[in-house]
């Protein structure tokens, strides 16, 4: 038998207007007010009328269904539908990082994606290359914005051989039609020397900022590379970041004097390579690109003067027991000065630094860390009584498991201590000592 049209249904929130409405788990959703029904978008663009009439498939029969959500627009319907199938990119790019994973990871990781549908959904980058006219189509009638762009160069020829293809559309072009039609962007320059930096950097950042203010940020982000790289890649080192600052810094001016905000920004890795110092708070405007690592660490040392250490935090000094913490080599002077003040309130904590051993000592960044490499570095100065507290940014969203797949209980039961996830923030730091303590 054909099976029914329609995407699956896989939960229905308690108490929503889907269970009232009696639908069920394993339906499928077919039609909303006599649209089609694809995805989670489509989902989205279609139920945000006050009455809707659903068409369901529950087995072999077609339902008529009538929900009533009024007109207050924050209010869903509770139905959560089966993922859509991601699509994956055709590019070959040089520097692609899932290009240089070793062997053995879970088949996830190794998923490149190039769907427009997760860029508006999540702010995954795509590339423009894997668009149909449809999705164009699509992209403009349901106003899918903002969209997130992987750029690198306006240079056409340097695209593609970043890109890894032979005839990539000109990105200008793609860029424009969007700007047209009135789609939003976030874009990036992922920073390559001796391919895109320099006067081709400069002529990037001058192309994108034709299309402001549709082109809402521009990031500069330095090449990752990896021990398991195949391609022979220049990393970005100290000269290429002062560089790549210096003309950064020069847009901003211009930017800021002309529009008030920095539009185009520096990725925190680059000023970290620079040994130079994060731009004042205030010039990173909304943080839209945070995500992207453009903003976390002046974030937290902005977050960090603002937090009140609680009375159960100052009364625990005398508990005699130690808390160890751990983030990668990159943000871990950072983090130190932060626990130097914790430490100074009579809190015994450290922050240890771990070095990336998996993907490679130039890997700094703390959410690649390890399970396997956590071990390592901690082992040795692990004492009884001791209680770990993992950042949760080093952990897979939906559960307790590091990149390797490595669980915290694991590491509890390697340690031989307590460990506790603990939100990434200076105030989830403070929150779960005071919890602990």
């Amino acid at each position: 038998m054909k099976s029914n049209p329609g995407v699956e249904i896989e939960l229905i929130a308690e108490g929503s207007i889907a269970e009232r409405a009696g639908l069920l788990p394993k339906d499928k959703l077919i039609r909303v007010n006599g649209n089609k029904i694809k995805d989670a978008i489509d989902l989205l663009f279609y139920s945000n009328e006050p009455d809707l009439q659903l068409t369901v498939g529950r087995g072999a029969a077609k339902l008529a269904v009538n929900a009533c959500r009024g007109r207050d627009e924050t209010v869903g319907l509770g139905i959560g539908l089966k993922p859509f199938h991601t699509r994956s990119c055709r590019n070959n790019c040089i520097f692609c990082f899932v290009s240089q994973l070793p062997k053995g990871l879970r088949k996830s990781l190794y998923l490149k994606d190039d769907d427009y549908r997760m860029s508006f959904l999540y702010g995954n980058y795509i590339t423009m290359t894997n668009l149909s006219p449809q999705d164009k189509q699509r992209v403009v009638v349901q106003h899918l914005s903002p969209l997130y762009i992987s750029v690198h160069s306006t240079n056409t020829a340097i695209r593609n051989k970043l890109l890894g293809v032979q005839a990539a559309e000109n990105i200008l072009k793609e860029i424009k039609f969007l700007a047209d039609n009135k789609i939003r962007m976030h874009t990036q320059i992922v920073l390559c020397p001796g391919y895109n930096d320099g006067k081709g950097l400069e002529k990037t950042i001058a192309d994108l900022y034709r299309f402001y203010p549709y082109v809402q940020s521009i990031a500069v982000v330095p090449v990752g590379l990896t021990a398991h790289r195949k391609k022979q890649l220049k990393p970005v080192e100290l000269e290429d970041a002062l560089r790549a600052l210096d003309t950064i810094r020069k847009f901003q001016n211009r930017f800021r004097r002309k529009h008030g905000e920095s539009i185009v920004y520096g990725a925190d890795e680059l000023y970290i390579k620079a040994s130079a110092e994060f731009p004042p708070m205030n010039d990173y405007g909304e943080l839209p690109q945070i995500e992207n690592g453009v903003g976390m660490v002046p974030l937290f040392l902005h977050q960090a003067k603002k937090v009140k250490l609680p009375q159960a935090l100052q009364r625990s000094k005398d508990a005699g027991r130690r808390f160890l913490t751990f983030t990668g080599v990159s943000f871990h002077p950072y983090l130190s000065r932060y626990v130097g003040r914790l430490r100074k309130t009579g809190v015994d904590i450290e922050a240890v630094p771990v070095g990336n051993t998996f993907f490679g000592t130039s890997v700094t960044v703390t959410g690649l860390l390890t399970g396997r490499d956590v071990i390592k570095s901690l082992s040795g100065l692990v004492d009884k009584g001791d209680t770990i507290l993992v950042p949760d940014v080093v952990l897979r969203s939906d559960g307790d498991m590091f990149l390797d797949d490595i669980s915290l209980q694991v590491i509890e039961e390697v340690l031989g201590v307590p460990v506790v996830a603990v939100a990434s923030t200076p105030q989830g730091i403070v929150d779960a000592l005071a919890a602990l303590s």
